[in-house]
């Protein structure tokens, strides 16, 4: 992304649109934060916004926009950019590089410059200065989770944290388990206990029994108590050999149950996905090999 050129100018609040805030969250408390520095303090900062067929676009600032609208405002100071929607899309996230943004904000970003802009992952890496395997993180978080999750959090009654968590569950378990951590007001943490027990789940009559025991309040049985920290190299070595095989055999399943053609847009980013475990993996054999060679008493 190169430097653009850019002036200053004082706009009607009728002639500035915001296509552009689909990809980010309207909070509740920051929008009455905003509202109240505009009372008091008026504008300290312009909205910043680029210009397209004959528009105004902001593309930072929103709350600002929306503070002035509940007061009254006629216009805000706006630096109107030279650039683009994409290069607009792409300062979205680089004007909150490392602070502001939630995962699934800067997801729905990525997905706006792959699916509407149709910029490749490679190029998506590059205008945002990350690597490859971000970019392709962020599209399987976005387009995994089901849209009416995704409209949850937009609506303030789920944590966007709390969302990315769910997305772990498949597409059709995804909107009862947010119902449950919604109307329960479950914190992240109990979130994160539930989709785990979902995922466990052999089947869906068990599904719905932990739907169930957690829609009613009922605490999680503890199986054995508290598994103990490790302490040595021996025992984190065993514990993590424990959790690959938990999850190699559900991603085994799932591969079985739900071949790639079927997965629709997101079936490309699944295929990149896969092919960097399976590189993983097979490093992995290869060195797991290694060690039980050594390991052969003569």
């Amino acid at each position: 992304m190169t430097a653009a050129a850019h002036s200053e100018r004082v706009v009607a609040l009728a002639d500035l649109g915001e296509r552009l805030s689909a990809l980010r969250l309207a909070d509740a408390a920051a929008l009455g934060a905003m509202r109240a520095s505009l009372k008091q303090h008026g504008q300290l900062s312009p909205v910043r916004a680029f210009e397209r067929d004959g528009a105004v676009e902001i593309f930072d600032g929103f709350k600002r926009l929306r503070a002035a609208r509940l007061l009254g405002l006629r216009d805000l100071r706006a630096v109107i950019s030279e650039v683009d929607v994409i290069d607009a899309t792409v300062q979205m996230r680089e004007l909150h590089a490392g602070r502001g943004l939630t995962a699934l904000e800067e997801a729905w970003i990525v997905r706006a410059l792959y699916r509407d802009h149709h910029v490749s992952q490679g190029a998506i890496a590059a205008q945002l200065r990350c690597h490859k395997s971000w970019v392709c993180r962020r599209l399987v978080l976005v387009e995994a989770l089901e849209a009416t999750v995704q409209a949850d959090v937009r609506l303030g009654l789920l944590a966007p944290r709390a969302a990315v968590l769910v997305g772990a569950l498949p597409r059709g378990n995804q909107s009862a388990a947010a119902a449950v951590v919604i109307r329960r007001g479950l914190t992240v943490g109990q979130t994160a206990m539930l989709v785990r027990e979902l995922v466990d789940a052999a089947d869906p009559d068990a599904r719905a029994a932990v739907l169930a025991r957690w829609g009613d309040g009922r605490r999680p049985a503890r199986r054995g108590g508290r598994v103990p920290a490790a302490h040595g190299i021996a025992e984190t070595i065993a514990l993590d050999a424990a959790a690959m095989q938990r999850s190699a055999g559900r991603l085994q399943a799932r591969l079985l149950a739900t071949p790639l053609a079927t997965t629709g847009p997101v079936a490309d980013v699944l295929r990149k996905s896969l092919g960097d475990l399976d590189g993983v993996l097979r490093a992995l054999s290869h060195t797991i090999a290694g060690a039980l060679t050594q390991a052969v008493v003569p």
